[in-house]
C-alpha cells in the first residue's frame, strides 16, 4: 500500500471494529514482534499485527515490508474488550489483493465526503460537531457517503433533505459538493436501422424515433436522437452509469420492435455502435 501518512477522519466510526472487518491503519511503530498502527477510521490507537501476520512469504526483517507512516489495508482477527485497555489484532497477509484496492478506493472516498462537509461547516461557522449531528449522522451508516453527495450534484440538494438533513446545510453542502466533484458520465450510442414502403412510412418512422425521443426516463439520464441519413438513425443515451445505460437501451429495443410489429414496419434493427465514458 502507500507509504503516505494519512490523516484521521474528523468524523470517526464509533464503537470498536468487529473480527473479520477490514480497517485502514497507519503504522506508528515497528518493532521485531510486529508493528503498533493507528485505526483511522476508528481513532483508536495501539492496534497491533503480529510480526506472523505481515506476509504470506518468509521475512527475515519486518522492516523490509512495514514502514512508520506507512497506511495499509488489513483484517480484524481479535478484538480484546477487557481491561484496562481495548486490544485490537490485525492481519495483513489475510487481505486479498482485491480487498485492499476495493477497501483503499472506499477510504479515499469516505475521507472526500468528509473534507466537503468539514469545508461546508466551515462556510456556516459551523463545528464539526454541529456538523455531525445535522449531516454526517444522516450519512455515516451508507456504503458509500460520497455517493449521496455525488447525487446532490446530479439531483439537487433534496436528496439530502429527504434524509432528514435540514435545508440550509442541505444547500450549502451541496454548494461545496459541485466545486470538488466531477461526474463521470457513461454514453452509449446505437443505430436504428428502419425500412418501410408502407406510403405512410415517412410518419410511422418519425412516430417511431419521437417516441425513443420522449421516452420517460431516470433524472440522470438522457437521449439524444440524430438523422444520419435515411434508413440509419443515431441514438445517444447518457447515464451517470453504465448499467443505467444499458437498461434504456434494452427498453429502446424492446419498444423499437414492438413500435414496428404493430405499425406494420418491414424492417428494424438496433446495433451498438461505440461505448465511451467522457468527462
Amino acid at each position: 500500500m502507500g507509504k503516505n501518512c494519512m490523516s484521521l477522519v474528523p468524523f470517526k466510526k464509533k464503537g470498536l471494529p468487529e473480527v473479520g472487518e477490514l480497517v485502514v491503519a497507519k503504522i506508528d511503530k515497528v518493532i521485531e514482534q510486529g508493528a503498533y498502527c493507528t485505526l483511522l477510521e476508528y481513532g483508536i490507537d495501539n492496534a497491533f499485527i503480529p510480526w506472523s501476520e505481515v506476509s504470506t512469504k518468509y521475512v527475515k526483517d519486518i522492516r523490509d515490508v512495514l514502514k512508520e507512516g506507512q497506511v495499509v489495508v488489513a483484517k480484524v482477527i481479535r478484538v480484546d474488550k477487557r481491561a484496562p485497555r481495548v486490544q485490537v489484532d490485525l492481519s495483513i497477509k489475510r487481505v486479498f489483493e482485491n480487498e485492499k484496492k476495493v477497501k483503499m478506493l472506499r477510504w479515499k472516498r469516505l475521507q472526500k465526503a468528509q473534507k466537503i462537509v468539514e469545508l461546508a461547516a466551515k462556510n456556516m461557522g459551523k463545528s464539526l460537531e454541529e456538523a455531525y449531528i445535522a449531516l454526517w449522522s444522516k450519512i455515516e451508516k451508507e456504503l458509500d457517503p460520497l455517493s449521496v453527495l455525488e447525487d446532490c450534484v446530479l439531483l439537487g440538494y433534496e436528496q439530502l433533505v429527504k434524509r432528514g438533513v435540514p435545508e440550509d446545510w442541505s444547500k450549502t453542502v451541496c454548494e461545496e459538493a459541485k466545486k470538488h466533484i466531477t461526474i463521470k458520465m457513461v454514453k452509449i450510442r446505437v443505430i436504428v436501422r428502419i425500412t418501410t414502403y408502407k406510403p405512410d412510412g415517412v410518419e410511422k418512422i418519425k412516430k417511431i424515433l419521437s417516441h425513443i425521443q420522449d421516452m420517460q426516463l431516470p433524472q440522470n439520464v438522457k437521449i439524444s436522437v440524430y438523422t444520419i441519413g435515411a434508413p440509419r438513425y443515431r441514438v445517444e443515451i447518457v447515464a451517470t452509469n453504465y448499467r443505467e445505460a444499458e437498461a434504456v437501451l434494452n427498453k429502446i429495443e424492446q419498444d423499437v420492435h414492438t413500435l414496428a410489429k404493430e405499425l406494420g414496419i418491414e424492417f428494424v434493427e438496433v446495433v451498438r455502435e461505440e461505448i465511451e465514458r467522457g468527462g
